[in-house]
């Protein structure tokens, strides 16, 4: 049997040391895990896709790709506007308020843009993801109802008005989608909300 005695600050000094190398050994291992966690940079550039709006003329439409997506971007004249209020249109829309609509705060209105002139909007028929095509003249002999302008889905027979509101009778059951957007300038506008 062992007659040495238990020395109480050696065993104090070894617990005390043993946990200081557990802690700095936690602290190298959960650095690279939390570095991990951040946006690649590959993530960061795909986030905001930056749109020059300066050589888009009134009634015209341009395409742009953010991540992933096609987005419209729609200069609207003023006869276009008009329809978004014209009863013969707004008598025949699913959610002419917007209120069950994929869209930031800021859309959430019979323009659903920031600026009514301006509309971006994702180019993807909320039925089975089809792209619609552009149709900004009135008539049309591709709608049973008053066609003012729009988009109308080749694949279903979704109609949307020309701020992307869907119509009775479609398949697509939600107004298309409006991302979060901002104007930068007068000439141009950021598509997404950066990171980071």
């Amino acid at each position: 049997m062992s007659t040495d005695s238990v020395n109480p600050n050696r065993r104090r000094f070894l617990n005390w040391t043993a946990g200081v190398v557990g802690a700095v050994g936690v602290g190298y291992a959960a650095v690279p895990f939390i570095r991990s966690m951040s946006p690649s940079a590959a993530v960061m550039a795909e986030a905001t896709t930056t749109v020059d709006l300066s050589k888009v003329d009134k009634g015209q439409r341009i395409t742009v790709m953010w991540q992933g997506k096609p987005v419209w971007v729609v200069r609207r004249t003023d006869e276009m506007l008009e329809t978004l209020e014209d009863p013969e249109v707004t008598g025949q829309l699913k959610d002419p308020d917007s209120q069950q609509s994929e869209q930031p705060e800021f859309a959430a209105n019979e323009f659903r843009s920031r600026e009514p002139e301006w509309l971006v909007m994702i180019a993807i028929c909320t039925h089975l993801g089809c792209i619609p095509s552009y149709h900004p003249e009135s008539g049309g002999n591709f709608w049973s109802g008053a066609w003012k302008g729009g988009f109308f889905c080749p694949c279903h027979g979704s109609g949307y008005d020309l701020a992307g509101r869907v119509m009775e009778g479609s398949p697509a059951p939600l107004n298309m989608a409006v991302p979060y957007y901002e104007f930068l300038s007068d000439s141009e506008l950021r598509i997404g909300e950066p990171v980071g």
